[in-house]
């Protein structure tokens, strides 16, 4: 496969481009860049201008954000498939979060200008951006009410089964995260995590190794807390 057809193929799976005409697909085709980031880099960082967006072709990133006290807060993970950095493109704000790799990547970079320059002439694009935009929207509402009412338990597990992928075994398996690091993600105390923790494994619902968790297959589910 060219580099070019790659990365037509990367743009078309990306759901803000899905329904672009061919013709504006395959012009941010040409102009696509490719970039490797070895393990523990920062692609993007916190507070500083954003001109590109990223589709990873290849590894895995955390998104991270700073505490008031300095600390690192995990936002989410993303894997091969997904995108981060498009809304710096639109409103030019400096970056809203950091993004860091947790295993060597090999991502394509749009910048802003170029993909500007297809939003002013693609009418389908334009559409494709507002119903992005809506959709984002109605995830942050629906993530401050479960945040707000979901409860512990559910939101841990539901964080979990979110961030652990299957391995050669058969397993499911999360990285490595500290109970620190999972109250941050749902919004609450360590020690309420602490607790949560202890009781899933009793439940036989939640192993764990060293600093990884092991999950059940999706589907399988614990009473909630």
């Amino acid at each position: 496969m060219t580099m070019r057809s790659e990365a037509l193929e990367s743009l078309r799976a990306i759901p803000l481009f899905a329904k672009v005409r061919d013709e504006d697909l395959e012009a941010l085709a040409q102009v696509v860049i490719e970039r490797r980031f070895p393990k523990n880099s920062t692609i993007v960082e916190e507070g500083l201008p954003g001109d590109y967006m990223y589709v990873i072709r290849e590894g895995r990133v955390k998104v991270t954000k700073s505490s008031e006290d300095g600390r690192e807060k995990i936002l989410d993970f993303f894997d091969a498939g997904n995108f981060f950095g498009d809304m710096s493109l639109f409103d030019q704000e400096p970056r809203s979060a950091s993004v860091k790799t947790l295993e060597p990547c090999r991502l394509l970079a749009l910048s802003r200008r170029d993909v500007l320059d297809v939003l002013r002439r693609s009418p389908d694009l334009s559409l494709s951006v507002i119903q992005v935009l809506i959709q984002r929207l109605r995830e942050t509402g629906e993530q401050a009410s479960s945040m707000s009412f979901q409860r512990v338990k559910a939101r841990t597990q539901g964080l979990l089964e979110r961030i652990a992928q299957e391995q050669d075994d058969g397993r499911r398996l999360t990285p490595a995260l500290t109970h620190q690091q999972i109250a941050d993600m749902i919004g609450t105390s360590r020690e309420t995590v602490t607790r949560v923790v202890k009781q899933l494994k009793q439940d036989d619902w939640l192993d764990q190794e060293g600093k990884r968790y092991v999950v059940p297959q999706e589907g399988v589910g614990v009473s909630g807390f």
